[in-house]
C-alpha cells in the first residue's frame, strides 16, 4: 500500500471492560506513587541528618518515579472514561520521548546507588572523599542526561516511522516497541537503536548493580555480629527484589518485538515497570529505613 506520512493520531488500547475498576485502579497506584516520593523528597529536604550522598540519590529517583508515573497515568485515567481511547502524533512522540528519558535515567541512577552503598559498606574510611558532594551533583547530572540523550536518539528515529494505515497500537501508552510494530517501511535503524539501548541502557547498568551487591554480599558475610547480618541481609534482598523486577521487565518491553508477543502481556509487563516499580520505591528504599521512619515520626 501507499505509506500515509501525514499521521495526526494513533489510536491506543480501548478500556471497554473494566473501565470502572480499572480506573480506580490505576488512580490508586498513582496516588500512593505521589504520596511516598513526595514524602521522600519532603523528608529529605527538612531533615538534615538526611543531607548525605544516599538520601540525596534517593531524592533524584523519587523525582524520577513522580515524572515517570506522570507521563503515563493521567492519559491511562482519560482513557478510561472514553471509549475510544486516542493520543496525537506530536503528544505521542513527546510522551515516547520522556518515558524512554526517565527509563534511562532510572537505570543509570539505580547503578549509582548500588555503587554508594558498596562504597559507604566496603570501603567506608574513604567514602566521604569518593562520594564528596561535586561527586554526587556530577553523577546525578550525568543520569538525567544519559536518560535524555539516549531517548531523543530513539525519539528522532521514531518519527522517520511509515505508517501504511490508520494506526492502532496495541498498547495503553506510547512507546518505542508499539511504534515499531505498528510501522512499515525500513524500520532496521529503530530496531538496531533499541537493542543498542538495552546492553548499554539496561544490561550495563544491571551489570553494575549485581557486581556492587555480589561485594557487598561478602562484606557481609565478614560481619561478627548476626544482627547486622540479619538486617543488612534484609536490605539489601528487598532493594535487588525491585532492581530485579525493574530491569527485567524493561529488557523484555525492549526486546520484545516480535509479532507473536501479545498486547495482554505487553501492557503487564509495561505497567510493572512503568507504574508498578515506582511506587514501590519509597516503600522499599525509603520507608524502610530506620532513620526515615523517624524522620517521619517527628514530621507527623
Amino acid at each position: 500500500g501507499e505509506n500515509w506520512t501525514q499521521v495526526t493520531e494513533f489510536m491506543l488500547l480501548d478500556f471497554s471492560n473494566g473501565q470502572a475498576f480499572l480506573f480506580v485502579l490505576f488512580l490508586a497506584m498513582y496516588l500512593v506513587t505521589l504520596l511516598g516520593n513526595f514524602a521522600i523528597l519532603a523528608l529529605v529536604s527538612l531533615h538534615p541528618h538526611l543531607h548525605n550522598p544516599m538520601y540525596f540519590f534517593l531524592s533524584h529517583l523519587a523525582c524520577l518515579d513522580i515524572c515517570y508515573s506522570s507521563v503515563t497515568v493521567p492519559r491511562i485515567l482519560a482513557n478510561t472514561l472514553h471509549s475510544q481511547a486516542t493520543i496525537s502524533y506530536h503528544g505521542c512522540l513527546l510522551q515516547a520521548f520522556f518515558l524512554m528519558g526517565c527509563a534511562g535515567s532510572e537505570c543509570a541512577l539505580l547503578a549509582v546507588m548500588a555503587y554508594d552503598r558498596y562504597a559507604a559498606i566496603c570501603h567506608p574510611l574513604h567514602y566521604a572523599r569518593t562520594m564528596s558532594r561535586r561527586v554526587c551533583a556530577a553523577a546525578a547530572a550525568g543520569c538525567w542526561l544519559w536518560g535524555m540523550l539516549d531517548s531523543a536518539v530513539h525519539t528522532l528515529l521514531a518519527s522517520k516511522l511509515s505508517f501504511c494505515r490508520a494506526v492502532h497500537l496495541q498498547h495503553i501508552f506510547c512507546d518505542a516497541p508499539p511504534l515499531l510494530r505498528a510501522a512499515c517501511g525500513n524500520k532496521r535503524p529503530v530496531e538496531v537503536a533499541l537493542h543498542v539501548a538495552s546492553i548499554s541502557v539496561g544490561l550495563g547498568p544491571f551489570l553494575l548493580v549485581i557486581i556492587s551487591y555480589l561485594r557487598i554480599l561478602v562484606a557481609v558475610l565478614r560481619m561478627p555480629m548476626a544482627v547486622g547480618r540479619h538486617k543488612a541481609f534484609s536490605t539489601c534482598s528487598a532493594h535487588l527484589l525491585v532492581v530485579t523486577l525493574y530491569f527485567v521487565t524493561a529488557n523484555l518491553n525492549y526486546n520484545q518485538l516480535g509479532a507473536g508477543y501479545s498486547p495482554a502481556a505487553d501492557t503487564l509487563v509495561s505497567v510493572l515497570y512503568c507504574i508498578v516499580t515506582p511506587m514501590l520505591n519509597p516503600l522499599i528504599y525509603s520507608l524502610r529505613n530506620q532513620e526515615v521512619r523517624r524522620a517521619l515520626q517527628r514530621a507527623l
